[in-house]
């Protein structure tokens, strides 16, 4: 069924739990971001296609495993007994330095766009670096340590997508366009 009316009183149900929460709270927003991120990240490895992105992978392949994991931090986040792992986020940390070691060296910000995966990476990029502020918010956490694999990983995340939108327009043979103050 795919809807209910329950939650048509502003509130709603995790997944596994009886208890109701409230749609605007912060557990919910953040629910709801890193989903946001998960659909965005459909259409970029729509438009990604079959071209290699890193370690082999194309970006359908290597964007369809960040959207798993996605998954695993969206039950973590509802209090399942789902856990992101380390490995995951050194997986990140890998595809970023060989991405890194085919381009030049960071010198100023860029503005968006130049091709249009790199352009759809960049707007990725965003709405990760909101998702990010989101969980850490929901789980009202000053400490990140208390919950370190997933707090890395999606600030990892952003790091990966904005490579890969560097590496878009690197290899498309687009100039990065640095701001003009």
């Amino acid at each position: 069924m795919l809807f209910t009316g329950k939650g048509d009183n502003g509130t709603t149900q995790l997944f596994g739990c009886d208890q109701r929460i409230a749609k605007s709270s912060d557990i919910a927003e953040a629910l709801g971001t890193v989903d946001e991120i998960n659909s965005l990240l459909g259409i970029v490895k729509l438009a990604g296609g079959n071209t290699i992105a890193t370690d082999g992978l194309n970006y359908q392949q290597l964007l369809s495993l960040v959207q798993q994991d996605l998954f695993v931090i969206q039950a973590e986040l509802a209090g399942a007994d789902k856990k992101m792992d380390i490995t995951r986020v050194k997986k990140l940390e890998e595809w970023i330095g060989l991405i890194e070691g085919e381009l030049s060296p960071i010198t100023s910000f860029f503005v968006s766009g130049g091709t249009k995966l790199a352009a759809l990476c960049d707007f990725a990029r965003t709405v990760a670096r909101r998702a990010e502020r989101r969980v850490v918010c929901a789980l009202n956490i000053a400490d990140p340590a208390l919950h370190p694999p997933m707090f890395q990983y999606m600030n990892r995340l952003s790091s990966l997508l904005y490579a890969l939108a560097r590496l878009a327009n690197h290899r498309g043979d687009v100039k990065e366009e640095q701001p003009r103050y």
